[in-house]
């Protein structure tokens, strides 16, 4: 049979690709709805692993001194002062009264720290435990992007009275 512009065969391809298109459409619209039920709950997860990453500037600082760029002067200091900040906005993430401060922190961090990433990556800087394949590295500069974007997600005005906290009397109870 000729697949023809007006053939039974055409029609029910374009018919696939209209409900693959549906189907994505709806997923993405799905997406969001599964990102906002769920945005306290990922605010934590973005906190506790903030504030790990933190704790481990003190407890391994090897390979995070080793990523920071040559041209920026005292590499371990830089390091334990990015840890102190990570532990520090990890926490105020986690306190509704500064919470938003808290993320704009974390914005302006995942930024200032993306220049020890990109070092690592064009200079193939080896970390036992860490892939140094081109692979990873392509996903794993990007993924900061995606950082930004998660800890932008908090900068804006949250009226949910349930926020997450570990401050005393949140979350407040309706």
């Amino acid at each position: 049979m000729r697949e023809g512009a007006g053939s039974h065969l055409a029609i029910h391809k374009r018919f696939n690709i209209a409900i693959r298109c549906l189907s994505l459409a709806q997923m993405t619209q799905q997406v969001p709805s599964f990102l906002t039920q769920n945005k306290e709950v990922l605010r934590v997860i973005l906190a506790v692993c903030i504030v790990v990453a933190g704790v481990l500037h003190f407890l391994a600082s090897d390979p995070f001194i080793r990523i920071v760029p040559n041209f920026l002067p005292y590499p371990a200091a830089l390091v334990y002062i990015s840890g102190v900040i990570e532990i520090f906005l990890g926490l105020l993430l986690l306190m509704p009264p500064v919470s938003q401060l808290a993320a704009w922190g974390l914005v302006a961090l995942f930024i200032a720290v993306y220049p020890a990433n990109i070092n690592m990556a064009v200079n193939h800087i080896h970390i036992d435990g860490i892939p140094d394949a081109w692979w990873f590295q392509a996903i794993r500069l990007p993924f900061q992007f995606v950082l930004i974007a998660w800890a932008y997600w908090y900068t804006k005005h949250d009226a949910n009275p349930n926020q997450a906290s570990i401050l005393p009397g949140y979350p407040k109870q309706n």
